[in-house]
């Protein structure tokens, strides 16, 4: 079997893992439960992009491998008062791949916290968002697993620690399609997943309000600058009622979000943020959002495959948008 990242059926993925790689594993939990142990780690998710297009898949799964490193990776699983020093026991000259349920204490502590972890944006960080079947969502949980015991948790974060030779040196990129639109900014006192008053223009107001009496397209993210990049805060839910709007990652104070230009072609639109064809991360994930709303299931989106997740992790969390880790030279 030729070594390379991509969707592979149960079988050749444990055969990669008998042989002894080290990889991540992304699929649905039939599937993850059916693999050896081994130097791998696993989280939760059966959509993918693959070479073929978007699939849907319980009986394959979209494995990583990692074949560069000057000592063996370490794997580990850890909980949530672990995660902030993440960055600080990391390597040196490497980096590190993560994995983390959605909706758990790990989930919120990360979002929330991440940006201020000690050595955050000094050493590459990379991952992904652990899910489950849409038509799930509530009677299954995403977990994660540590493929060296056969751990599953949907409660602790799986952790794979690469230091790299000397000469190499892994970069993080994201690609995003979406740029602010013509909108008045939101200025938000707290951080949090939910939001309803807020600064509109300068001006007090409510989020939701704002969102209803100018008919905005929800699968429209709100934009930052975060130093320089531009992240997604994607809209989960308006209560109009309660006058709250409820994201899939948090939104943070001091920042100035926009509603996200409309794309006239979604599909076309990420095509055309992806580096150059020639250029294949080590490893990448994309947003289930993108997925659901660029309507991808047997669809090409590029030259870049991985899973299609509920949250993607370049450096801290995103949405929408796709996380790359390369190593160079």
């Amino acid at each position: 079997m030729t070594r390379q990242n991509g969707l592979f059926s149960i079988a050749e993925a444990a055969e990669l893992i008998t042989a002894g790689h080290f990889m991540t594993v992304a699929g649905d939990e039939t599937a993850l439960r059916q693999l050896p142990p081994g130097h791998w780690l696993g989280g939760t998710i059966p959509y993918f992009m693959s070479a073929a297009g978007g699939v849907t898949a319980r009986d394959q799964v979209y494995v990583h491998l990692i074949d560069c490193f000057a000592t063996p990776p370490r794997l580990s699983l850890r909980s949530a008062d672990q995660l902030p020093d993440l960055c600080r026991n990391a390597p040196e000259n490497g980096y590190s791949l993560i994995i983390i349920p959605a909706f758990g204490e790990c989930h919120r502590s990360f979002a929330e916290n991440a940006p201020n972890y000690e050595d955050m944006y000094m050493k590459p960080l990379a991952g992904w968002i652990a899910g489950v079947h849409l038509d799930e969502l509530g009677s299954r949980k995403p977990l994660v697993v540590l493929g060296e015991n056969g751990e599953f948790a949907e409660d602790k974060v799986a952790v794979i620690d690469v230091e790299l030779p000397a000469g190499r040196y892994a970069q993080v990129d994201i690609v995003n399609p979406f740029r602010p639109g013509q909108l008045p900014a939101i200025r938000f006192a707290d951080a949090g997943f939910a939001a309803g008053a807020c600064e509109i223009d300068g001006q007090p107001g409510n989020l939701a309000e704002f969102l209803v009496a100018n008919r905005v397209d929800t699968r429209l993210p709100l934009v930052a600058d975060y130093c320089g990049a531009l992240v997604n805060v994607s809209i989960r839910s308006i209560d109009r009622e309660r006058g709250t709007v409820e994201f899939y990652a948090p939104v943070f104070p001091g920042l100035d979000y926009r509603i996200a230009e409309p794309l006239a072609d979604y599909v076309s639109a990420f095509q055309n943020a992806l580096p150059p064809p020639t250029t294949q991360p080590d490893f990448a994930c994309n947003c289930v959002l993108n997925y659901l709303y660029a309507e991808l299931h047997g669809k090409q989106a590029g030259h870049i495959g991985g899973p299609m997740t509920f949250g993607e992790i370049g450096y801290q969390l995103l949405n929408q948008t796709m996380a790359c880790l390369s190593v160079s030279p």
